[in-house]
C-alpha cells in the first residue's frame, strides 16, 4: 500500500517511526490501521520538516511524549521564520551592494588589498575566499612581482555579494549567474531572481509544514479517540 519494501516497514517499526507491532504465534509482525496512519503521517512531515525531524517527531509520539513532538514542530516553524527574516535582510543588503559602483566599495586609497586584508575587512576567513576563487566566483589578479592575489574594488564587492548569498544558504553554482549578470550589466536583475526563487522555496516549505502538522494533528486525535473507546 505504501510503495515501500517489507524491510523498510520493519525498519520503520524498529526506529519508532511506526508504533510497536504485536506478533503472531508464528512470530510475524501484526500491523493494523494505526501503522498505516503513522506511515502516512511520517511521509507527510518529511517534505516540510526533513526526514530527521519527522523521525524524531514520530518517535516522541510513540514514546507518549507529545510535548517533545510539538516542541520539535515549533522549532521547525521558528527556524523557517528566521530564514525568511534573514532572506529579507540579505535581499535588502544585496540590492545595496549590487547598486554600488565598484569604486564605492573601495577599501582604501592605497591601492588593491591582499587576501588577508579583504578577509579581515569582510569578517571572513581567507580559506573561504580561496574556495570561492576555486569555484570560479572570484577572479583576483596576481601581483606580477610578488605573485600575491590583489583585490580591487570590484573584487571586494563580489566577495561581499557571495558572502551575503551564502548567508541565505545559496549554493555556489547558483551564485555564478548573479555575479555574471552584475559584471555584465551592472544591474541586479539576476539578484532579484535569486531572492524570488528562494522566497518561493520558503513558501512551498511553509505549505508543506502546514500539511504535515495537519496530518500529525489528525494522527494524535484519532489515536486518542481510539484509546478512549
Amino acid at each position: 500500500m505504501a510503495g515501500v519494501s517489507t524491510q523498510q516497514i520493519r525498519n520503520y517499526v524498529d526506529a519508532g517511526i511506526l508504533p510497536p507491532a504485536t506478533r503472531t504465534p508464528a512470530g510475524y509482525r501484526r500491523l493494523d490501521d494505526r501503522h498505516r496512519r503513522a506511515l502516512v503521517t511520517y511521509r507527510a512531515l518529511m517534505p516540510g520538516y526533513g526526514a530527521e525531524t519527522a523521525r524524531e517527531v514520530m518517535r516522541a509520539v510513540h514514546d507518549e511524549d507529545v510535548t517533545l513532538a510539538l516542541t520539535l514542530v515549533n522549532a521547525g516553524h521558528a527556524a523557517l521564520h528566521d530564514q525568511r527574516l534573514s532572506l529579507e535582510a540579505a535581499g535588502k543588503a544585496l540590492e545595496v551592494v549590487a547598486e554600488q559602483a565598484p569604486d564605492a566599495s573601495a577599501p582604501s586609497r592605497s591601492g588593491p588589498l591582499r587576501i588577508g586584508e579583504v578577509a579581515a575587512r569582510l569578517g571572513l576567513r581567507t580559506s573561504a575566499l580561496r574556495v570561492w576563487e576555486s569555484a570560479g566566483l572570484l577572479r583576483p589578479p596576481r601581483d606580477r612581482s610578488t605573485g600575491y592575489r590583489v583585490y580591487g574594488p570590484s573584487d571586494v564587492r563580489d566577495a561581499r555579494m557571495i558572502d551575503l548569498l551564502r548567508q541565505v544558504r545559496y549554493p555556489l553554482p547558483q551564485i555564478r549567474p548573479v555575479l555574471d549578470g552584475l559584471r555584465r550589466t551592472g544591474g541586479s536583475e539576476a539578484l532579484r531572481t535569486v531572492i524570488a526563487r528562494r522566497q518561493e522555496g520558503l513558501a512551498q516549505r511553509a505549505t508543506a509544514m502546514l500539511e504535515g502538522s495537519c496530518r500529525l494533528h489528525h494522527y494524535l486525535t484519532e489515536n486518542g479517540s481510539a484509546e478512549d473507546r
